[in-house]
């Protein structure tokens, strides 16, 4: 092989592996550019995703308050029936008057909680990880209610049976309504409220390292 020929082989190996090189390289940049992407895309929402969090958690920190208040005074009101028994005349008409208003308080925490529920289900979230944070949440926030929902309706059950004891010339003072005695039941097992928007928000701090100013 004479000079000419050699570095005319030589030229086109070169040739051909900075061919080699430049491809790779240049997939080795879209798939990093591909990462990134994407990598931004989750953060991003991850803080839209931590700023509506922040955005509900006075209401969650209201229906939290309202629910401890609720479980307090339930379970007081509800022991002392279960251990006594349900009273007789005037007894009986107040028993009816507070079965009637701790409903109401089940229906203005489930209302607050509904207002949480609603603001975190409205966020458009495609990653995976604040997908399943607000699954988490959503599923918290669900069973919160539905317990809220059988204690209405085993006050709501109990108010008019402490009436039908005033017309009932059997009933010696002793017993109480069944709707009571459900309410213990759910009682006794009843959770403390936690700050579930808080544990989900500082999930999403952790990360993506997420600032107090992003927020």
């Amino acid at each position: 092989m004479d000079t000419l020929e050699k570095t005319a082989y030589t030229w086109s190996l070169t040739g051909e592996d900075m061919i080699v090189r430049n491809s790779r390289y240049c997939l080795l940049v879209a798939a990093l550019a591909f990462i990134t992407g994407c990598s931004k895309q989750e953060r991003m929402e991850a803080v839209q995703f931590a700023k509506t969090l922040k955005g509900t958690r006075a209401d969650f920190s209201s229906a939290n308050t309202i629910e401890k208040d609720f479980v307090t005074n339930a379970r007081a009101w509800c022991g002392g029936i279960t251990a006594n028994g349900a009273g007789r005349g005037a007894e009986l008409d107040q028993n009816a008057a507070v079965a009637s208003e701790l409903a109401k308080y089940t229906v203005a925490i489930s209302s607050e909680l509904s207002q949480v529920r609603q603001a975190i289900d409205g966020q458009p979230l495609k990653e995976e990880y604040p997908r399943q944070v607000r699954d988490e949440l959503t599923t918290q926030l669900t069973k919160r209610q539905r317990l809220l929902q059988d204690m209405r309706a085993s006050l709501e059950h109990a108010a008019p049976e402490f009436l039908e004891f005033k017309h009932n010339k059997a009933y010696a003072g002793d017993t109480y309504p069944d709707g009571v005695g459900k309410l213990a039941i759910l009682l006794h097992s009843y959770p403390v409220p936690e700050d579930a928007v808080g544990a989900a928000l500082a999930a999403l701090q952790a990360k993506y390292a997420l600032s107090d100013s992003e927020l």
